[in-house]
């Protein structure tokens, strides 16, 4: 079986939705992985099941940083959709090869754009970019968007 060619925009677009469907049933990450990366509707290429790969194996480290961001809230009150977003975001950030935060975060808001809440791609946008500071992988002076 060959694989379908898909843009590193669908790519994000459909880890991200078999990782929200995960929050709803835990185990369904794992099994879309097992199952060569078909989620009924959705197609994971190679960058797709890198991505969820890589929060699996960092969901602690990534949770734990989010809320360490939070001010005043706990993960468990943040919209699933703009929690999703920013985990995938992170996975590739600070996991992924490519090392293209600002491209990372871009997706991650227009994700949250596309799915979220009016302006929850506000507060994903600022907690983002403040990660990627923290770590070193935006510039201070960078702006509103990284």
């Amino acid at each position: 079986m060959t694989q379908q060619s898909l843009t590193r925009r669908e790519s994000r677009e459909n880890a991200f939705l078999a990782a929200f469907a995960a929050t709803f049933h835990i185990d369904l990450l794992q099994e879309t992985l097992q199952a060569g990366g078909e989620s009924g509707e959705l197609t994971m290429d190679d960058f797709s099941k890198r991505l969820l790969n890589d929060w699996s194996a960092h969901s602690d480290e990534i949770d734990e940083m989010i809320a360490s961001h939070l001010k005043g809230w706990t993960l468990s009150r943040l919209p699933r959709v703009s929690l999703t977003a920013m985990r995938i975001c992170l996975a590739e950030m600070l996991y992924g090869e490519e090392k293209k935060p600002a491209v990372a975060i871009n997706e991650a808001v227009e994700l949250v754009k596309k799915y979220g809440a009016d302006n929850d791609h506000q507060f994903v946008n600022g907690l983002l970019g403040s990660v990627a500071r923290e770590k070193g992988l935006a510039p201070e002076s960078e702006g509103e968007t990284c």
